[in-house]
């Protein structure tokens, strides 16, 4: 039984101290497969070096976190940009717009979106949404999008069944789901009841929003099986077929079926 983290940023400075065993980890959890969203120009070499390491298990995104979106954004998309060639990503991301730290980068945030939505489109690649406290607005900007290739995953969706049947008519988008579903005061259980595996990848968002017990801690990519079996629980379904649904969706959702 194979696992894929979707969405993990274990380049950050928060694993360099014990690289050895968080590997070793992945390894005895069976994790085959890590995707790692940059954040900005600077987080760049270090996904970059993690990936070149073990590139049959670290894939990397391209993109400009909204956290990051500031006055300069677009001399910083442009830099980003120039990574593409030598970076081969797979996928844009993580982009998208955040409104709950700073409501006053909003404009640039829809601009920055919407460039990189342009990137998706060009180099034929998927794209990973943040969406905090903005799916409203992500919406407003997914909407005047026609474009049938226009596909990826929204990061971390801790939404409703509004927001889920919304994402869902676009036809090509896939929830990510992470530590806040064994959070028993999330209500996110009882959205994803009632929606069926194919729409589902998993992730961790290391080292944020370590699920339970761990909570409270680093979170890691090892700690998907827990995710996993918090999902099986839910679903009435055996592991398996979690570890083997969600890996199949990610495989297809990034283009990455023929390296398995």
């Amino acid at each position: 039984m194979q696992w894929i983290d979707t969405h993990s940023h274990l380049y950050l400075p928060a694993f360099a101290e014990d690289r050895p065993q968080w590997l070793q980890r992945l390894d005895t959890t069976h994790i085959e497969k890590v995707f790692l969203p940059n954040i900005d120009k600077e987080s760049i070499g270090a996904m970059q070096e993690l990936c070149a390491m073990q590139p049959e298990r670290f894939f990397p995104m391209l993109g400009l976190h909204p956290c990051d979106v500031k006055e300069n954004f677009n001399a910083e998309l442009e830099e980003i940009k120039q990574h593409y060639q030598t970076l081969q990503p797979i996928a844009v991301g993580e982009i998208g717009i955040d409104l709950h730290w700073d409501k006053s980068t909003l404009k640039q945030q829809q601009q920055a979106f919407r460039q990189q939505i342009e990137w998706s489109l060009e180099w034929n690649l998927p794209i990973v949404i943040h969406a905090r406290e903005s799916f409203k607005e992500i919406f407003e900007i997914l909407d005047t999008y026609k474009a049938p290739t226009l596909r990826g995953v929204f990061h971390c969706f801790t939404g409703g069944m509004v927001e889920a049947e919304k994402i869902l008519s676009y036809n090509n988008f896939l929830l990510g789901i992470g530590g806040v579903l064994t959070y028993e005061k999330s209500g996110l259980d009882k959205v994803i009841e009632q929606i069926d595996l194919r729409h589902l990848v998993l992730e961790t968002d290391a080292p944020f929003l370590t699920p339970k017990p761990y909570r409270g801690k680093r979170n890691e990519s090892s700690y998907i099986p827990i995710i996993g079996a918090r999902l099986a629980e839910i679903k009435g379904v055996t592991m398996e077929e979690v570890s083997n649904t969600t890996s199949t969706n990610a495989l297809r959702m990034f283009n990455l079926a023929h390296s398995r």
